[in-house]
């Protein structure tokens, strides 16, 4: 006797289909898809144009990782900038990266300075352009003086105290194989600031940058240390001193840099599931600028 064949209607069989094919499909993105990074982005302070740098970063860093980037910065235009934040030994606590994006050469309160500093010892950082120069005040007695106090130094692997002529910088990799430079050929920017390095620390120098300008009669030509890592002081952290204009900050290969050295510095890079789009919503609290008065 013949076996019978049970045919089942088409719209079950459809349905069946589709089950299967979502489960899977779920499947896939549940070993993919993570809670997203938290990222502190804090911006302000002398000589650069914070209203439009920070809103560039962070819509760049979240267009291209799991990432949100909450924000701090102020209009404050001097070199002190107030950052309330700091005062808290625990400003930093709830993230998995802070980026330092702002200027404040000037800023000498001892406890801020150093609840920043115990913070690192523990939270990866990212610092972009003037980050290099902030917090370079230090104190004998009761003097404050100035570029002597190695602890950020330190912390950064770099100590700078000026930058050249606004001529472009000829970007030369010289770490290719770090996994940060994946992708990356040398390029050469628009006209930026080339920060000098007066004293390197133990880092990974990623890239030079190399300025050639005209001093008087003399052809001058700078290089310095442009991208590096840091792994044997505090957190591991990621460093550009590239990010003067505007121009820069909002160049897609800038911003895929600033995003893989943000994701490096949280040990997430190769890791697929935060290199999709973080789409939810983040918080930017704007500072107002000190009113000083008037002499």
């Amino acid at each position: 006797m013949r076996p019978r064949l049970i045919l089942l209607p088409a719209a079950l069989l459809l349905a069946l289909a589709a089950f299967f094919f979502f489960s899977a499909q779920s499947e896939e993105e549940s070993t993919t898809k993570k809670a997203p990074l938290r990222a502190l982005l804090i911006a302000g302070g002398c000589c650069h144009d914070y209203e439009v740098q920070h809103k560039l970063l962070y819509e760049g860093i979240q267009q291209r990782a799991n990432m949100r980037v909450d924000v701090v910065w102020t209009k404050d235009k001097s070199h002190d900038p107030p950052f309330h934040l700091f005062k808290n030994p625990d400003w930093a606590a709830d993230y998995d990266v802070v980026i330092h994006n702002e200027c404040a050469a000037l800023k000498k309160d001892e406890t801020e300075l150093q609840n920043i500093l115990d913070a690192h010892k523990t939270v990866p950082a990212v610092h972009l352009h003037c980050a290099m120069h902030s917090f370079r005040l230090s104190y004998q007695g009761n003097q404050v003086v100035r570029d002597v106090d190695a602890n950020w130094a330190k912390h950064l692997g770099i100590r700078s105290t000026k930058h050249g002529p606004h001529v472009p910088i000829d970007v030369n990799i010289t770490n290719p194989d770090h996994p940060i430079m994946e992708g990356f050929e040398n390029w050469t920017t628009d006209k930026e600031e080339l920060y000098n390095n007066v004293e390197v620390f133990d880092v990974d120098a990623l890239a030079l940058g190399t300025q050639t300008y005209q001093k008087g009669v003399e052809k001058v030509t700078d290089t310095a240390i442009v991208i590096w890592t840091n792994t044997k002081y505090d957190a591991p952290s990621f460093s550009t001193t590239l990010g003067h204009f505007n121009h820069t900050v909002e160049d897609p290969k800038y911003l895929e840099l600033i995003t893989r050295g943000a994701l490096w510095a949280c040990g997430k890079l190769d890791d697929p599931g935060y290199r999709q789009p973080y789409t939810g919503e983040n918080t930017v609290e704007e500072i107002p600028a000190i009113t000083k008065p008037k002499k």
